[in-house]
């Protein structure tokens, strides 16, 4: 098996998925067999500065870079061979977020990230505008915000994109975005697969528009389809991506892609009436259409599957977080202790804990909110525990707590969805770190949900894989099927899998969380009005 892997690798029948995340950048090396061979990480973090959330430049490429090395060192010392030559690659990243160039491409302000909750009345006028709903943290949103602010920079604005597809362009040369990715920066026509038209007719109409000589659809990204090619690594690309100077150029490059798109394709739901849920320090959900949407709802973002199709999406700007804060302080406790334990370890008895709990959490709350919330409205975030004298207030019952808070602005997304629209999945597949402790997570999400959650075993890994899929589909689809096909025949033909049921005890026990959750957020409220950061 060995020799064969390492054949293929010599011989450049691989795709490397590259996907920035919000807390890591991992590398993933696939065989065109599907089967991951090598991966590598790089684990950042944004930063508040000047009150904006952000990455540095210089950061991007380090991460990228280390990854890269990292993935490249492990084929080296697994199967005795240096990485010279891919055959695909293909680059995600967290969606949405504003990155404006100017005409010599130079970045004309820090990367503005999704977890900005900084374009309050631009997303609310271009929704109203657009009769469409522009959520906070689309680059749309940003990019009217910062004309309605009269900053400087809007003048000399030449190209527009999202961290994708800064990467894919320094990479390839090509201002392109996959659909899926495009559709979190300006709404697509379905029927056409593009840019809407008229909304960008109106958009270019607004007085405080029409004072720059730029038009919107030239400052926009070109947009591809999966399974179309978005150039090739140049010369250049592979000298950034592989600072060594062994990897060879001409890799054909796949349209970049979204995390929303990635996980889609990890978790093979693509399809109508399909949905995947992808839980880390941001969380969301999506739903393939089989029917319109009837109204406009704040909460519900439409956007696209990586071929094009109609997708509804609620997106929280928190989840797991404030887990992770308090795992870390139980980790340095035990350390105080003398116990050392392995974060799978702590995550695991934790976690654990939480099923012996009571259904509704005995009385707790927990606002796991590290920044702003949109489902919630809440503009900044303030993390906070509460509870009552009569709470009861013991492991199993925070544990739980703290996981309902992790999901609990994706169901308020969620019962809109399902209540107002009548639109509800059959089955949600799930992945993200918060389900590799098996069937907790899980569990909370299916009663939180009142779905079946299904779970692969790539949970924990899936975008970057799912990317180098995609890289694969961009490279050779001699059959000519469409994603969904390709999926099912192809890459899923025996996947493996759990699935949990809701339990009624926990449907009804998170939803007596969420009511008191709910009325609890005049607390969170004004905690962010009296406490500064």
């Amino acid at each position: 098996m060995n020799n064969q892997v390492k054949n293929k690798i010599v011989a450049g029948e691989t795709a490397l998925g590259i996907e920035l995340g919000s807390t890591r950048i991992k590398a993933v090396l696939v065989t065109d067999d599907f089967q991951t061979v090598a991966s590598g990480d790089f684990n950042w973090e944004n930063e508040l500065v000047n009150n904006i959330w952000t990455y540095p430049i210089e950061k991007i490429w380090k991460g990228i870079q280390t990854s890269y090395q990292s993935m490249a060192q492990s084929v080296t010392s697994q199967y005795g061979v240096q990485l010279t030559k891919i055959g695909s690659i293909g680059i995600s990243a967290m969606m949405h977020g504003y990155m404006p160039f100017d005409k010599k491409g130079n970045l004309l302000v820090p990367f503005r990230t999704w977890r900005n909750n900084i374009t309050e009345q631009a997303a609310d006028d271009l929704t109203k505008l657009f009769d469409f709903n522009i959520p906070q943290r689309w680059s749309i949103a940003h990019l009217y915000q910062a004309i309605l602010n009269q900053e400087d920079h809007v003048k000399d604005v030449d190209f527009i994109t999202t961290l994708a597809g800064y990467v894919h362009w320094k990479l390839s040369g090509e201002k392109v975005l996959g659909i899926g990715d495009a559709s979190g920066v300006f709404p697509i026509n379905d029927a056409e697969k593009t840019y809407d038209q008229d909304m960008i007719d109106k958009f270019n109409q607004q007085p405080s528009v029409r004072q720059y000589i730029w038009s919107l659809k030239d400052v926009l990204p070109a947009i591809k389809l999966a399974g179309e090619s978005a150039g090739s690594l140049t010369a250049e690309g592979a000298q950034l991506l592989d600072s060594s100077g062994k990897l060879e150029s001409g890799a054909v490059m796949a349209p970049p892609e979204g995390d929303a798109g990635t996980g889609m394709v990890s978790t093979n739901a693509v399809r109508k009436r399909t949905g995947n849920i992808s839980a880390g320090t941001s969380a969301f959900s999506m739903v393939v259409l089989d029917q319109q949407v009837d109204k406009v709802h704040r909460d519900i973002d439409m956007v696209t599957t990586p071929s094009g199709d109609p997708v509804a999406m609620v997106h929280t700007n928190n989840c797991s977080s404030d887990i992770n804060a308090w795992v870390e302080l139980f980790n340095q406790f035990a350390k105080e202790i003398g116990i050392d334990l392995k974060p799978d370890e702590l995550y695991g008895a934790l976690f654990n804990s939480s099923t012996r709990a009571e259904a509704n959490a005995g009385g707790l709350l927990s606002y796991a909110y590290l920044s702003g919330e949109n489902i919630t409205k809440m503009p900044e975030g303030r993390p906070m525990v509460v509870r009552t004298p009569n709470s009861r207030f013991n492991l199993p019952n925070f544990m739980k707590t703290h996981l309902y808070s992790a999901f609990a602005p994706l169901k308020i997304g969620n019962d809109i969805l399902s209540k107002e629209e009548h639109i509800k999945a059959d089955v949600f597949i799930a992945q993200g770190g918060l389900f590799k402790t098996p069937k907790v997570g899980q569990q909370v999400l299916a009663d939180a949900l009142d779905t079946p959650i299904t779970v692969m075993s790539n949970a924990g890994e899936g975008g970057p894989w799912g990317m180098a899929i995609l890289a694969l589909f961009a490279k050779d689809n001699a059959d000519n099927l469409s994603l969904a096909d390709f999926l099912d025949k192809k890459v899923f033909s025996n996947p493996e899998s759990t699935t949990v049921e809701p339990n009624p005890e926990g449907v009804k026990g998170c939803n007596e969380f969420i009511e008191a959750y709910k009325k609890g957020l005049v607390v969170e409220s004004q905690a962010v009005k009296s406490i500064e950061l």
